[in-house]
């Protein structure tokens, strides 16, 4: 069993699910789980259309916004991102011009450069991808697309065809690097420009 607190602080205190749900249990039903969490919003949110973004928050033009989702006190996001939800972004998360996030939480004080994809991911507080740099959901190029994830040197088959990466606190993604699907990166991790996380290589 995965411990998502170990990667990302407070995440089973902040959000109620079965506990023997892993990672990609929670992105798979994780519609459902927004749902649950809109009714515990503090003020300062307007809820409409299935969508709940706080007051402060900054949307600049052109943002296209699909599905459920919850943008919290002080984001910021750029001049025509795409959002797909259902999506999740705690508080001060950064999300910069021409990036497309789907199906993802992204938690406080991330950021997200400009011409980012982030594909059914969990990621941590103060994360910082540079431009870029891209979460894969689904290995197009593989026959047998199940992904399988490596945890403590063991293979565990998530069962699903999409599954991105969870990525712990403070970790740092540099430009134009790809995390292929089924990453699973520890907290304070670093992933140089250009490079390719690959930890499922069969």
């Amino acid at each position: 069993m995965i411990d998502l607190d170990h990667y990302i602080r407070d995440f089973t205190e902040r959000f109620v699910f079965p506990k023997s749900m892993q990672p990609w249990d929670i992105i798979e039903n994780l519609e459902l789980l927004l749902q649950q969490h809109l009714k515990n919003l503090g003020a300062g949110f307007t809820i409409e259309n299935n969508r709940a973004i706080h007051s402060s928050a900054t949307i600049e033009p052109g943002v296209t916004m699909k599905g459920l989702v919850i943008i919290s006190e002080n984001c910021f996001i750029g001049a025509n991102a795409y959002l797909r939800g259902p999506l999740y972004f705690g508080p001060s998360v950064r999300v910069g011009p021409g990036s497309e996030v789907k199906q993802s939480m992204v938690f406080d004080h991330t950021a997200i450069a400009h011409f980012n994809y982030i594909g059914n991911s969990l990621v941590g507080h103060h994360i910082n991808f540079e431009a870029g740099s891209i979460c894969a959901n689904h290995f197009n190029e593989r026959t047998d697309k199940t992904i399988f994830v490596i945890h403590e040197g063991e293979r565990i088959n998530t069962g699903f065809t999409k599954f991105g990466s969870l990525i712990g606190d403070h970790s740092k993604i540099g430009a134009n690097a790809v995390l292929s699907p089924g990453t699973l990166l520890d907290r304070d991790s670093v992933v140089g420009r250009l490079a390719l996380i690959e930890q499922d290589r069969n």
